[in-house]
This record gives structure tokens, sequence and C-alpha cells, in this order.
């Protein structure tokens, strides 16, 4: 497999004062790559000059994948709209897509309130609303919501909420009486605000998805981060791939299957309360072999950071993390760039602030695998040409 390193990623969004936005998609030809710690460099070249690796076989070969699935890049029925949680990755989607970002007009008031208004007609159409609800999640999630009352109010004929990350997915069920199960609200809330159907990536826990009472369609980013694994050429005897907890173990296997079936290592840790962890044993051989720790997110890295020092305990030679979401709560960066990790491997569904960069720090985008699930959906061709499977969707 060829690494995903070389993702589209255009310029910032432009915004028009201090308290409103208002995104469009730059000139297309003067698309760049993403890959040195999420800074962009130049098309066809890396950091350092040399000639960029190729995208992976299931998106860089239009003759074999787009030519075969009937999609019209004219289509005017299809909209893009970006909140402000993350334009940037909105802007790698719409260019994927050789649309232009739909034009829409966001801004607090000074009391806090989030005004939206579409400065485009969306009579009729199918519309997609890209908004992670990362840190700030409430006001992240209300933008969402008022968006999408937005598009319902304006006739659009579905609405499609993209959420790269979707917060409170923790919340999903109760370990104690009396919790609420967050989760699930939110579903309600974004379902009963007028989306038809949700488009997430790697959510916390696949019940999650049940919580909806609308179409979800879950896209893993595995697929990303194993391009770029198989890119380094580690030998497969010198793999072993680390759960950092018992709950993410079938992550962790389905992960492994995939990375020439490497064998299987957990970290049994016991919680004693909300982001803190407490690493107790390891099962299984790392001795002498290169560790991958893989999780959904990271958060504040106290798991994935108490079970790197363990690894190196028992003779792991490196260790690598993985995870598609990064939300970096405090203190987060000092754990990560510590030392006990060769290699911090992350998407892009969350932005990571340029201040919050660390020299092991590599960013990856989803942006085209966001872009051709939402071409795929749009145009009902999940099983016609090309299977979901291919790109990893529920």
């Amino acid at each position: 497999m060829a690494s995903l390193a070389g993702s589209s990623l255009l310029r910032s969004p432009q915004f028009t004062s201090s308290n409103s936005l208002l995104i469009r998609c730059n000139n297309l030809s003067e698309s760049l790559k993403c890959k040195d710690n999420g800074r962009p460099v130049t098309v066809g070249r890396d950091s350092n000059g040399r000639a960029a690796a190729a995208l992976p076989s299931f998106l860089s070969t239009p003759n074999q994948l787009l030519d075969r699935i009937p999609v019209s890049k004219n289509d005017t029925r299809l909209r893009i709209f970006s909140g402000t949680a993350n334009p940037s990755l909105s802007q790698e989607i719409a260019c994927y897509m050789g649309l232009e970002l739909g034009k829409i007009k966001i801004k607090r008031f000074a009391d806090g309130e989030i005004y939206v208004q579409l400065q485009e007609s969306v009579r009729g159409c199918d519309v997609y609303l890209v908004q992670p609800t990362c840190p700030p999640a409430n006001e992240n999630l209300m933008e969402l919501l008022i968006m999408i009352d937005a598009c319902r109010r304006a006739s659009a004929k579905n609405i499609t909420a993209v959420i790269p990350y979707f917060g409170y997915a923790r919340a999903d069920r109760k370990t104690q009486g009396r919790e609420s199960i967050a989760a699930k609200l939110v579903a309600n809330l974004i379902t009963e605000a007028g989306a038809d159907r949700v488009l997430a990536c790697d959510l916390h826990s696949g019940q999650s998805m049940g919580y909806f009472d609308i179409p979800v369609d879950h896209v893993h980013g595995q697929p990303v981060i194993l391009d770029y694994l198989a890119s380094k050429t580690i030998c497969s005897d010198d793999l072993v791939v680390v759960s950092p907890d018992v709950g993410g173990v079938a992550r962790a296997r389905a992960f492994a299957k995939k990375l020439s079936d490497a064998p299987l290592a957990i970290v049994d840790k016991r919680r004693h309360g909300h982001n803190v962890a407490e690493v107790m044993n390891l099962i299984g051989d790392v001795r002498g072999k290169v560790a991958v720790m893989v999780d959904d997110m990271i958060d504040t890295a106290g798991t994935i950071a108490k079970g790197a020092a363990l690894l190196h305990q028992e003779g792991a030679r490196e260790v690598y993390a993985c995870s598609t979401h990064a939300v970096f709560s405090p203190p987060a960066i000092e754990r990560l760039s510590s030392g006990l990790f060769q290699e911090v491997i992350i998407t892009n569904t969350i932005p990571v602030a340029e201040q919050n960069y660390f020299p092991q720090l590599t960013i990856l985008s989803v942006a085209n695998l966001l872009g051709e699930t939402i071409w795929r959906v749009h145009d009902d061709c999940a099983g016609g040409f090309e299977p979901y499977s291919s790109l990893g969707i529920d």
C-alpha cells in the first residue's frame, strides 16, 4: 500500500470579520499536499523537495473508481457547507470532490448566541454540513444544530450532518447510578433539529449508531493510518499491535489483521476516575518488537502514555501511537512529546493548533475518505459499482 501523506489541502479560510465567517473554496488548480505535521508543502513534493508518495489505490485511480460511478461533478443539487470547527478539512473535502464550499455566514453575538445565514439557495438540494463537535464541544454542537435548522427552513431536500468527530460519544452508557447517557441526548438533538442522515468517523463505540433514529454512515479512519504505516516498510515480523485497554481489543484486533496479521498485545489498566488511568499489567510479548498502539482518540494521553512506558519496560524497541481523533486536552502534548513515542500518528478530524505541534507528530488527512463517501451517499451507489467495504464504511 502507498502512503496517504499527500492528501489535498487548500489555503486557510478567508474571514470576513472578527466574528463572522464566509467560507469559499479557493482556486482548485492550486491544491497543496499535507504531510509535514499538517503543514502544506508543494504539489508533488514533500517538505524536503522530494517526490511525494501517491494516494492509496482505492482513492487515487479515477478510471478504476470514480469513472465507474455515474457521478456528475457539476451536480448543482449537491451543496457542502462548513461550520467554524474545522474549515480546513471542509475545504479539503470540497476540493477533492471538485466543488466549492457553499457560502454561509456564521457569527457570535455579544452575549454568545450564534447566528447562521445561508447566503445561497438550497431549495431542493442535497446538503452536507461539515462540523465536528470537538472542543469547545457545546459551542460547536449548538452551531451544528442551528446550521441544520437553517437548511431545513430553507427547504433543503436532504440534510446530512458530516461529523468527523462526534463529541459526547464516550457518554454512551450508564456505568453508575443516576448518570445521563449524553450520546443518546445529542443524537436526539441532531435528529430533532432536522437532519436526515449522519456521516461520522470512528465513533467511540459502535452502539452509538443505534442512538440515532435516522441512517448513520460510519467511516473508519484505519485505511488512512494503515497506508501510512505500510509506507514505512517496517518488517512484519517485528510488528505487534497493542490495545491500550481491554475495551479497545476489537479495534486493535481488526487493525492487526490488516497490518500483515500482526500479533496482538493488551494493556490491562484500572481507571480510578475520569481522565485518570493506572496501568496494571501487559498481556502479550513485545520484547524486541515495534509496538503500534491503536486507539480511537487521544484526550489527555494518560492511558496511552502509561501504556507506552510499560511497553518500554517490557522491552519494546519502538512505540508508535495511532489515533483517529486528537482531542489533546492538557497535559496531552507534554506526555506525547516526552520521548516515549517514536511517532504519534493522528488524522485531521479535529484541527490541531500550530503551537501544539511537536517533532514526533504526524497528521494525515481523511478528506478524500469523507469526500468519496459523500459522493457515494449522494448517488446511492453503495453496492452497485464498488462496495462500501473498500472505504471501510459500515
